[in-house]
Protein backbone atom coordinates (compact mmCIF):
# COMPACT_ATOMS: atom_id res chain seq x y z
CA UNK A 1 0.00 0.00 0.00
CA UNK A 2 1.76 3.03 -1.02
CA UNK A 3 0.57 6.57 0.77
CA UNK A 4 -0.47 9.26 -1.51
CA UNK A 5 3.17 11.44 -1.48
CA UNK A 6 0.84 14.69 -0.18
CA UNK A 7 1.07 12.97 2.96
CA UNK A 8 4.85 12.43 3.77
CA UNK A 9 7.98 13.70 2.76
CA UNK A 10 9.45 10.60 1.74
CA UNK A 11 8.17 7.45 -0.03
CA UNK A 12 5.91 5.43 2.20
CA UNK A 13 5.01 1.57 1.67
CA UNK A 14 2.58 -0.02 4.00
CA UNK A 15 1.85 -3.61 4.28
CA UNK A 16 -1.36 -4.44 4.29
CA UNK A 17 -1.67 -7.81 5.77
CA UNK A 18 0.87 -7.31 8.81
CA UNK A 19 2.03 -4.87 11.02
CA UNK A 20 3.95 -2.23 9.94
CA UNK A 21 7.16 -1.65 10.90
CA UNK A 22 6.89 1.84 12.50
CA UNK A 23 4.81 4.28 13.21
CA UNK A 24 2.67 6.71 10.92
CA UNK A 25 1.66 10.32 12.41
CA UNK A 26 -2.31 10.00 13.58
CA UNK A 27 -3.87 12.25 10.28
CA UNK A 28 -2.04 10.06 7.95
CA UNK A 29 -2.74 7.25 9.42
CA UNK A 30 -6.47 8.66 9.47
CA UNK A 31 -6.47 9.51 5.86
CA UNK A 32 -5.08 5.92 4.91
CA UNK A 33 -8.02 4.39 6.05
CA UNK A 34 -10.85 7.23 5.38
CA UNK A 35 -10.06 6.56 1.85
CA UNK A 36 -10.00 2.99 1.51
CA UNK A 37 -13.65 3.35 3.30
CA UNK A 38 -14.59 5.40 0.39
CA UNK A 39 -15.46 2.28 -2.11
CA UNK A 40 -17.92 1.23 0.53
CA UNK A 41 -22.11 1.50 -0.07
CA UNK A 42 -23.20 5.10 0.92
CA UNK A 43 -25.27 3.74 4.09
CA UNK A 44 -28.23 5.82 3.39
CA UNK A 45 -28.55 4.49 0.21
CA UNK A 46 -28.48 0.98 1.44
CA UNK A 47 -32.11 -0.17 1.56
CA UNK A 48 -31.34 -3.83 2.25
CA UNK A 49 -30.30 -2.99 5.66
CA UNK A 50 -32.41 -2.42 8.97
CA UNK A 51 -29.97 -0.98 10.39
CA UNK A 52 -30.03 2.57 11.70
CA UNK A 53 -27.72 4.83 9.43
CA UNK A 54 -28.69 8.46 10.74
CA UNK A 55 -29.15 9.50 14.13
CA UNK A 56 -28.99 13.25 15.39
CA UNK A 57 -26.01 14.99 15.42
CA UNK A 58 -26.58 15.45 19.82
CA UNK A 59 -27.14 11.35 19.83
CA UNK A 60 -23.60 11.08 17.87
CA UNK A 61 -21.83 13.70 20.49
CA UNK A 62 -23.35 11.94 23.41
CA UNK A 63 -22.08 8.35 21.89
CA UNK A 64 -18.62 9.83 20.99
CA UNK A 65 -18.51 11.12 25.06
CA UNK A 66 -19.59 7.13 26.01
CA UNK A 67 -17.04 4.89 23.97
CA UNK A 68 -14.77 4.66 26.66
CA UNK A 69 -17.71 3.56 29.33
CA UNK A 70 -17.83 -0.24 29.87
CA UNK A 71 -21.43 -1.77 30.78
CA UNK A 72 -20.69 -3.92 32.77
CA UNK A 73 -18.79 -1.69 35.33
CA UNK A 74 -21.80 -1.17 36.74
CA UNK A 75 -20.14 0.36 40.34
CA UNK A 76 -18.24 2.61 38.10
CA UNK A 77 -21.12 4.03 35.88
CA UNK A 78 -23.78 4.00 38.18
CA UNK A 79 -25.79 6.55 35.94
CA UNK A 80 -24.84 4.58 32.75
CA UNK A 81 -26.48 1.21 34.30
CA UNK A 82 -29.76 3.36 35.44
CA UNK A 83 -29.89 4.76 32.61
CA UNK A 84 -30.21 0.95 31.00
CA UNK A 85 -32.88 0.13 34.03
CA UNK A 86 -34.77 2.97 32.49
CA UNK A 87 -34.98 1.79 29.07
CA UNK A 88 -36.04 -1.74 30.28
CA UNK A 89 -38.83 -0.28 32.14
CA UNK A 90 -39.88 2.10 29.33
CA UNK A 91 -40.16 -0.77 27.11
CA UNK A 92 -42.10 -3.34 29.71
CA UNK A 93 -44.70 -0.56 29.81
CA UNK A 94 -44.79 0.32 26.48
CA UNK A 95 -44.93 -3.69 25.62
CA UNK A 96 -47.70 -4.13 28.11
CA UNK A 97 -45.65 -5.91 30.92
CA UNK A 98 -47.86 -7.35 34.56
CA UNK A 99 -46.98 -4.57 36.95
CA UNK A 100 -43.82 -5.10 39.09
CA UNK A 101 -41.51 -3.21 41.19
CA UNK A 102 -38.56 -3.88 38.74
CA UNK A 103 -39.27 -5.07 35.13
CA UNK A 104 -36.88 -8.35 34.08
CA UNK A 105 -34.81 -7.70 31.13
CA UNK A 106 -31.27 -6.18 30.09
CA UNK A 107 -29.91 -4.80 27.26
CA UNK A 108 -27.63 -6.97 25.04
CA UNK A 109 -25.35 -6.60 21.75
CA UNK A 110 -28.36 -6.85 19.75
CA UNK A 111 -31.41 -9.25 18.83
CA UNK A 112 -28.93 -12.18 17.79
CA UNK A 113 -27.64 -12.19 21.98
CA UNK A 114 -31.33 -11.15 22.57
CA UNK A 115 -32.89 -14.08 21.30
CA UNK A 116 -29.91 -16.29 22.58
CA UNK A 117 -31.06 -15.59 25.85
CA UNK A 118 -34.68 -15.91 25.35
CA UNK A 119 -34.27 -19.74 23.96
CA UNK A 120 -32.10 -20.48 26.96
CA UNK A 121 -34.87 -19.43 29.55
CA UNK A 122 -37.32 -21.34 27.21
CA UNK A 123 -35.20 -24.29 27.37
CA UNK A 124 -34.31 -24.23 30.94
CA UNK A 125 -38.05 -23.55 31.74
CA UNK A 126 -38.60 -26.93 30.22
CA UNK A 127 -36.35 -28.33 31.89
CA UNK A 128 -37.44 -27.63 35.22
CA UNK A 129 -41.13 -28.88 34.69
CA UNK A 130 -39.98 -32.09 32.88
CA UNK A 131 -37.46 -33.04 36.00
CA UNK A 132 -40.46 -32.60 38.90
CA UNK A 133 -42.90 -33.89 36.89
CA UNK A 134 -40.19 -36.84 36.61
CA UNK A 135 -39.65 -37.05 32.55
CA UNK A 136 -36.76 -36.84 30.09
CA UNK A 137 -35.37 -33.97 29.50
CA UNK A 138 -33.17 -35.46 26.33
CA UNK A 139 -35.24 -34.20 23.52
CA UNK A 140 -35.92 -30.55 23.26
CA UNK A 141 -37.64 -29.14 19.96
CA UNK A 142 -38.38 -25.38 19.00
CA UNK A 143 -40.67 -24.60 16.61
CA UNK A 144 -40.46 -21.55 14.57
CA UNK A 145 -40.93 -21.06 10.42
CA UNK A 146 -38.17 -21.12 7.86
CA UNK A 147 -37.86 -16.90 7.41
CA UNK A 148 -36.86 -16.85 11.39
CA UNK A 149 -33.44 -15.04 11.85
CA UNK A 150 -30.15 -17.07 11.51
CA UNK A 151 -29.53 -16.98 15.13
CA UNK A 152 -32.34 -18.90 16.06
CA UNK A 153 -30.33 -22.06 14.08
CA UNK A 154 -27.49 -20.97 16.00
CA UNK A 155 -29.14 -21.36 19.10
CA UNK A 156 -30.72 -24.87 18.52
CA UNK A 157 -27.03 -25.96 17.04
CA UNK A 158 -25.62 -24.34 20.39
CA UNK A 159 -27.84 -25.50 22.78
CA UNK A 160 -29.20 -28.73 21.20
CA UNK A 161 -32.16 -28.52 20.72
CA UNK A 162 -34.31 -29.70 17.30
CA UNK A 163 -35.39 -27.19 15.34
CA UNK A 164 -38.56 -27.58 13.86
CA UNK A 165 -38.05 -25.38 10.92
CA UNK A 166 -41.83 -24.62 9.60
CA UNK A 167 -41.53 -24.19 5.35
CA UNK A 168 -42.98 -21.66 3.31
CA UNK A 169 -46.03 -23.05 0.98
CA UNK A 170 -47.54 -21.05 -1.87
CA UNK A 171 -48.01 -18.36 -0.46
CA UNK A 172 -47.73 -18.51 2.76
CA UNK A 173 -44.51 -17.22 3.40
CA UNK A 174 -44.47 -17.45 7.54
CA UNK A 175 -45.80 -19.46 10.74
CA UNK A 176 -49.89 -20.51 10.46
CA UNK A 177 -51.44 -21.17 13.25
CA UNK A 178 -52.09 -24.78 12.53
CA UNK A 179 -48.69 -25.47 11.48
CA UNK A 180 -47.83 -24.71 15.03
CA UNK A 181 -49.85 -26.69 16.32
CA UNK A 182 -49.01 -29.81 14.04
CA UNK A 183 -45.80 -29.34 14.61
CA UNK A 184 -45.65 -28.81 18.71
CA UNK A 185 -45.46 -31.68 21.76
CA UNK A 186 -44.30 -31.97 24.77
CA UNK A 187 -40.71 -31.85 24.47
CA UNK A 188 -41.19 -28.42 22.77
CA UNK A 189 -39.99 -25.75 24.85
CA UNK A 190 -41.38 -23.00 22.93
CA UNK A 191 -43.09 -21.55 19.97
CA UNK A 192 -41.36 -18.02 17.94
CA UNK A 193 -43.39 -15.58 16.46
CA UNK A 194 -41.58 -13.45 14.21
CA UNK A 195 -43.19 -9.91 14.11
CA UNK A 196 -42.38 -8.81 11.05
CA UNK A 197 -40.51 -11.24 8.86
CA UNK A 198 -37.05 -9.63 6.95
CA UNK A 199 -38.27 -11.83 3.85
CA UNK A 200 -41.11 -9.62 2.99
CA UNK A 201 -41.67 -7.69 6.44
CA UNK A 202 -45.42 -8.88 7.19
CA UNK A 203 -46.03 -9.71 10.88
CA UNK A 204 -46.95 -13.21 11.90
CA UNK A 205 -50.13 -13.67 13.85
CA UNK A 206 -49.33 -14.07 17.11
CA UNK A 207 -52.45 -13.51 18.87
CA UNK A 208 -53.88 -16.64 16.94
CA UNK A 209 -51.02 -18.46 17.79
CA UNK A 210 -50.94 -18.05 21.08
CA UNK A 211 -54.99 -19.05 21.04
CA UNK A 212 -53.86 -22.22 19.19
CA UNK A 213 -51.91 -23.22 21.99
CA UNK A 214 -54.37 -22.31 24.43
CA UNK A 215 -56.48 -25.01 22.97
CA UNK A 216 -54.05 -27.30 22.54
CA UNK A 217 -53.03 -27.36 26.01
CA UNK A 218 -56.77 -27.40 26.71
CA UNK A 219 -56.78 -30.62 25.29
CA UNK A 220 -53.34 -32.12 25.62
CA UNK A 221 -52.01 -30.67 28.39
CA UNK A 222 -48.92 -29.09 26.78
CA UNK A 223 -47.97 -26.09 27.87
CA UNK A 224 -45.97 -24.11 25.48
CA UNK A 225 -44.84 -20.56 25.56
CA UNK A 226 -44.25 -17.98 23.26
CA UNK A 227 -41.43 -15.64 22.07
CA UNK A 228 -41.91 -12.66 19.97
CA UNK A 229 -38.80 -11.93 18.39
CA UNK A 230 -40.04 -8.43 17.38
CA UNK A 231 -36.47 -7.20 16.23
CA UNK A 232 -38.07 -4.74 14.15
CA UNK A 233 -41.59 -4.91 14.67
CA UNK A 234 -41.65 -4.28 18.35
CA UNK A 235 -41.02 -0.89 17.91
CA UNK A 236 -43.50 -0.67 15.09
CA UNK A 237 -46.44 -2.18 16.58
CA UNK A 238 -47.10 -0.09 19.81
CA UNK A 239 -46.77 3.59 17.67
CA UNK A 240 -48.79 2.29 14.11
CA UNK A 241 -51.04 -0.18 14.96
CA UNK A 242 -52.21 0.28 18.64
CA UNK A 243 -55.29 -2.26 18.33
CA UNK A 244 -52.81 -5.06 17.33
CA UNK A 245 -52.74 -8.16 20.20
CA UNK A 246 -48.79 -8.96 20.41
CA UNK A 247 -47.57 -8.16 23.75
CA UNK A 248 -47.41 -9.27 26.99
CA UNK A 249 -51.13 -8.65 26.94
CA UNK A 250 -51.20 -12.49 25.57
CA UNK A 251 -50.52 -14.55 28.77
CA UNK A 252 -48.74 -16.92 26.62
CA UNK A 253 -46.55 -14.64 25.47
CA UNK A 254 -43.04 -14.96 27.81
CA UNK A 255 -40.08 -12.94 26.66
CA UNK A 256 -40.03 -10.44 23.73
CA UNK A 257 -37.00 -8.87 21.98
CA UNK A 258 -36.26 -6.01 19.81
CA UNK A 259 -33.42 -4.25 18.03
CA UNK A 260 -32.70 -1.01 19.35
CA UNK A 261 -30.20 -0.14 16.37
CA UNK A 262 -33.12 -0.92 13.65
CA UNK A 263 -36.41 0.93 14.51
CA UNK A 264 -35.19 1.41 18.21
CA UNK A 265 -33.37 4.59 15.73
CA UNK A 266 -29.78 3.87 17.06
CA UNK A 267 -26.30 2.93 15.81
CA UNK A 268 -25.28 -0.50 15.73
CA UNK A 269 -25.33 -2.51 17.80
CA UNK A 270 -28.02 -2.44 20.56
CA UNK A 271 -30.76 -4.82 21.49
CA UNK A 272 -33.41 -5.20 24.75
CA UNK A 273 -34.76 -8.78 26.08
CA UNK A 274 -37.34 -8.42 27.68
CA UNK A 275 -39.60 -11.30 30.30
CA UNK A 276 -42.71 -11.30 31.48
CA UNK A 277 -41.91 -11.40 34.84
CA UNK A 278 -39.14 -12.51 36.85
CA UNK A 279 -40.74 -16.25 37.23
CA UNK A 280 -40.07 -16.74 33.48
CA UNK A 281 -36.66 -15.95 33.76
CA UNK A 282 -35.15 -18.85 35.76
CA UNK A 283 -32.99 -17.70 38.51
CA UNK A 284 -30.08 -20.14 37.90
CA UNK A 285 -29.54 -18.34 34.47
CA UNK A 286 -28.81 -15.37 36.68
CA UNK A 287 -24.98 -14.92 38.03
CA UNK A 288 -24.38 -12.52 40.63
CA UNK A 289 -20.35 -11.52 40.38
CA UNK A 290 -18.74 -9.76 42.76
CA UNK A 291 -16.49 -7.58 40.32
CA UNK A 292 -14.98 -4.32 41.18
CA UNK A 293 -16.23 -4.04 44.53
CA UNK A 294 -20.02 -4.77 43.37
CA UNK A 295 -22.61 -7.80 43.69
CA UNK A 296 -23.99 -7.10 40.43
CA UNK A 297 -26.84 -9.30 38.69
CA UNK A 298 -26.25 -10.36 34.98
CA UNK A 299 -27.74 -12.27 32.54
CA UNK A 300 -25.69 -11.48 29.35
CA UNK A 301 -23.65 -13.31 27.20
CA UNK A 302 -21.28 -10.71 26.76
CA UNK A 303 -19.70 -9.14 29.51
CA UNK A 304 -17.43 -6.01 28.00
CA UNK A 305 -19.17 -4.28 25.45
CA UNK A 306 -19.32 -0.09 25.23
CA UNK A 307 -22.44 1.60 27.22
CA UNK A 308 -22.59 4.17 24.24
CA UNK A 309 -25.31 2.42 22.22
CA UNK A 310 -27.59 2.28 25.59
CA UNK A 311 -27.11 5.91 26.11
CA UNK A 312 -28.07 6.55 22.74
CA UNK A 313 -31.39 4.50 23.30
CA UNK A 314 -32.56 6.77 26.30
CA UNK A 315 -31.26 9.75 24.19
CA UNK A 316 -34.24 8.64 21.89
CA UNK A 317 -36.20 7.82 24.25
CA UNK A 318 -35.97 11.44 26.00
CA UNK A 319 -36.14 12.91 22.87
CA UNK A 320 -38.92 11.71 20.24
CA UNK A 321 -41.20 10.08 23.59
CA UNK A 322 -44.88 8.13 22.72
CA UNK A 323 -45.30 11.25 20.04
CA UNK A 324 -42.05 11.44 18.70
CA UNK A 325 -41.68 7.65 17.75
CA UNK A 326 -45.05 7.83 16.30
CA UNK A 327 -44.32 10.31 14.00
CA UNK A 328 -41.12 8.81 12.60
CA UNK A 329 -42.78 5.29 12.25
CA UNK A 330 -45.71 6.21 10.39
CA UNK A 331 -43.48 8.31 8.53
CA UNK A 332 -41.69 5.42 7.31
CA UNK A 333 -44.41 3.40 6.65
CA UNK A 334 -46.27 6.12 4.48
CA UNK A 335 -43.20 6.22 2.57
CA UNK A 336 -43.09 2.25 2.12
CA UNK A 337 -46.75 2.22 0.90
CA UNK A 338 -46.91 5.10 -1.19
CA UNK A 339 -43.44 3.77 -2.98
CA UNK A 340 -45.20 0.42 -3.06
CA UNK A 341 -47.69 1.26 -4.97
CA UNK A 342 -45.92 3.51 -7.85
CA UNK A 343 -43.99 0.40 -8.51
CA UNK A 344 -46.89 -1.47 -8.85
CA UNK A 345 -47.75 1.20 -11.10
CA UNK A 346 -44.96 0.74 -13.37
CA UNK A 347 -46.07 -2.26 -14.89
CA UNK A 348 -43.41 -5.15 -14.79
CA UNK A 349 -43.53 -5.19 -11.00
CA UNK A 350 -45.99 -7.36 -8.49
CA UNK A 351 -46.17 -6.92 -4.59
CA UNK A 352 -45.94 -9.22 -2.54
CA UNK A 353 -46.61 -7.03 0.48
CA UNK A 354 -46.90 -3.40 0.21
CA UNK A 355 -45.32 -1.67 3.63
CA UNK A 356 -48.05 -1.24 5.58
CA UNK A 357 -46.63 -3.69 8.62
CA UNK A 358 -42.93 -3.29 8.85
CA UNK A 359 -42.13 -0.37 6.29
CA UNK A 360 -41.10 -3.08 4.32
CA UNK A 361 -41.88 -4.44 1.18
CA UNK A 362 -41.29 -7.39 -1.38
CA UNK A 363 -41.99 -7.43 -4.85
CA UNK A 364 -41.12 -9.83 -8.02
CA UNK A 365 -41.56 -9.43 -11.76
CA UNK A 366 -44.81 -10.63 -13.71
CA UNK A 367 -44.74 -13.99 -15.21
CA UNK A 368 -44.65 -12.13 -18.77
CA UNK A 369 -41.25 -10.78 -18.03
CA UNK A 370 -38.58 -12.68 -19.76
CA UNK A 371 -36.22 -10.56 -21.05
CA UNK A 372 -34.81 -9.41 -17.57
CA UNK A 373 -34.37 -11.22 -13.73
CA UNK A 374 -34.92 -9.21 -10.57
CA UNK A 375 -30.60 -9.65 -10.14
CA UNK A 376 -30.66 -7.65 -13.60
CA UNK A 377 -33.04 -4.99 -11.46
CA UNK A 378 -30.49 -4.34 -8.42
CA UNK A 379 -27.58 -4.57 -10.36
CA UNK A 380 -29.10 -1.78 -12.38
CA UNK A 381 -30.12 -0.01 -9.23
CA UNK A 382 -26.52 -0.27 -8.01
CA UNK A 383 -24.98 1.62 -10.57
CA UNK A 384 -26.74 4.51 -9.52
CA UNK A 385 -25.88 4.05 -5.82
CA UNK A 386 -28.95 2.27 -4.52
CA UNK A 387 -28.41 -0.97 -2.92
CA UNK A 388 -31.62 -3.00 -3.38
CA UNK A 389 -31.37 -7.03 -2.52
CA UNK A 390 -32.63 -9.57 -4.74
CA UNK A 391 -32.77 -12.70 -3.55
CA UNK A 392 -34.95 -16.08 -3.18
CA UNK A 393 -37.10 -17.34 -0.77
CA UNK A 394 -36.02 -20.59 1.44
CA UNK A 395 -36.83 -24.44 0.87
CA UNK A 396 -40.28 -24.76 -1.00
CA UNK A 397 -40.33 -21.01 -2.30
CA UNK A 398 -36.76 -21.46 -3.87
CA UNK A 399 -38.49 -20.61 -7.43
CA UNK A 400 -39.78 -17.24 -5.67
CA UNK A 401 -36.87 -14.51 -6.70
CA UNK A 402 -37.86 -11.15 -5.04
CA UNK A 403 -36.47 -7.56 -4.83
CA UNK A 404 -36.84 -5.88 -1.14
CA UNK A 405 -36.61 -2.37 0.26
CA UNK A 406 -36.60 -1.27 3.87
CA UNK A 407 -37.43 1.96 4.43
CA UNK A 408 -35.75 3.25 7.69
CA UNK A 409 -35.41 7.14 9.40
CA UNK A 410 -33.68 9.40 6.99
CA UNK A 411 -35.28 7.61 3.85
CA UNK A 412 -37.91 10.38 2.56
CA UNK A 413 -40.37 10.78 0.18
CA UNK A 414 -37.81 12.58 -1.63
CA UNK A 415 -35.52 10.02 -2.10
CA UNK A 416 -38.02 7.68 -2.59
CA UNK A 417 -38.74 9.44 -5.70
CA UNK A 418 -35.32 10.02 -6.61
CA UNK A 419 -34.76 6.16 -6.89
CA UNK A 420 -38.19 5.52 -8.49
CA UNK A 421 -36.60 8.23 -11.31
CA UNK A 422 -33.85 5.77 -11.86
CA UNK A 423 -35.80 2.79 -11.74
CA UNK A 424 -37.70 4.37 -14.25
CA UNK A 425 -34.71 5.36 -16.15
CA UNK A 426 -33.56 1.64 -16.27
CA UNK A 427 -36.51 -0.35 -17.09
CA UNK A 428 -36.49 0.53 -21.24
CA UNK A 429 -33.15 -0.60 -21.01
CA UNK A 430 -33.89 -3.78 -19.51
CA UNK A 431 -36.73 -4.54 -21.77
CA UNK A 432 -34.65 -4.36 -24.63
CA UNK A 433 -32.65 -7.41 -23.39
CA UNK A 434 -33.17 -10.70 -25.15
CA UNK A 435 -32.35 -12.89 -21.64
CA UNK A 436 -31.55 -11.87 -18.46
CA UNK A 437 -28.08 -11.33 -17.79
CA UNK A 438 -27.64 -11.98 -13.94
CA UNK A 439 -28.94 -14.91 -12.15
CA UNK A 440 -28.50 -15.69 -8.42
CA UNK A 441 -25.14 -15.39 -8.43
CA UNK A 442 -25.13 -12.13 -9.11
CA UNK A 443 -24.61 -10.76 -5.44
CA UNK A 444 -24.04 -11.84 -1.75
CA UNK A 445 -27.85 -12.20 -1.86
CA UNK A 446 -27.64 -15.16 -4.34
CA UNK A 447 -28.68 -18.63 -2.96
CA UNK A 448 -28.12 -22.13 -4.24
CA UNK A 449 -30.54 -24.69 -4.34
CA UNK A 450 -31.83 -27.20 -1.68
CA UNK A 451 -31.13 -30.10 -0.78
CA UNK A 452 -33.70 -32.90 1.06
CA UNK A 453 -31.70 -33.34 3.94
CA UNK A 454 -28.81 -31.22 3.92
CA UNK A 455 -30.08 -27.95 2.74
CA UNK A 456 -28.45 -24.22 1.97
CA UNK A 457 -31.22 -21.49 3.22
CA UNK A 458 -31.09 -18.22 2.81
CA UNK A 459 -31.26 -16.40 6.27
CA UNK A 460 -31.43 -12.40 6.27
CA UNK A 461 -28.84 -10.59 9.10
CA UNK A 462 -29.37 -6.87 9.20
CA UNK A 463 -27.85 -6.30 6.28
CA UNK A 464 -28.29 -8.55 4.14
CA UNK A 465 -28.97 -12.48 2.91
CA UNK A 466 -26.73 -15.33 3.29
CA UNK A 467 -25.99 -18.54 2.26
CA UNK A 468 -26.26 -20.93 5.37
CA UNK A 469 -25.94 -24.60 5.79
CA UNK A 470 -28.35 -26.21 7.85
CA UNK A 471 -28.60 -29.91 8.24
CA UNK A 472 -32.60 -30.36 8.19
CA UNK A 473 -33.93 -32.85 11.09
CA UNK A 474 -37.14 -34.52 11.01
CA UNK A 475 -39.85 -32.06 11.81
CA UNK A 476 -42.29 -34.47 12.70
CA UNK A 477 -44.70 -33.85 15.89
Amino acid sequence: MTINPVFTCEPVNLPRDELPPGQLDPDTAYQVVHDELMLDGNARLNLATFVTTWMEPQATRLMAECFDKNMIDKDEYPRTADLELRCVRMLAQLWHAPPAPDATGCSTTGSSEACMLAGLALKRRWQHARKAAGKPVDRPNIVMGVNVQICWDKFANYWDVEPRLIPMDGDRFHLSAAEVVAHCDENTIGVIAVLGSTFDGSYEPVAEICAALDELQTTTGCDIPVHVDGASGAMIAPFCDPDLVWDFTLPRVASINTSGHKYGLVYPGVGWILWRDAAALPEDLVFRVNYLGGNMPTFALNFSRPGAQVIAQYYNFLRLGFQGYQRVQHTCREVATTMADKISELGPFQLLTRGNELPVFAFTLHEHVSGYSVFDVSAALREHGWLVPAYTFPEYRTDLAVLRIVVRNGFTHDLADLLLADLRTELPRLAHQPNPQRGTEFSSFSHGASHPHHTTTPHHTDGMVTEVPVKRLDTGP
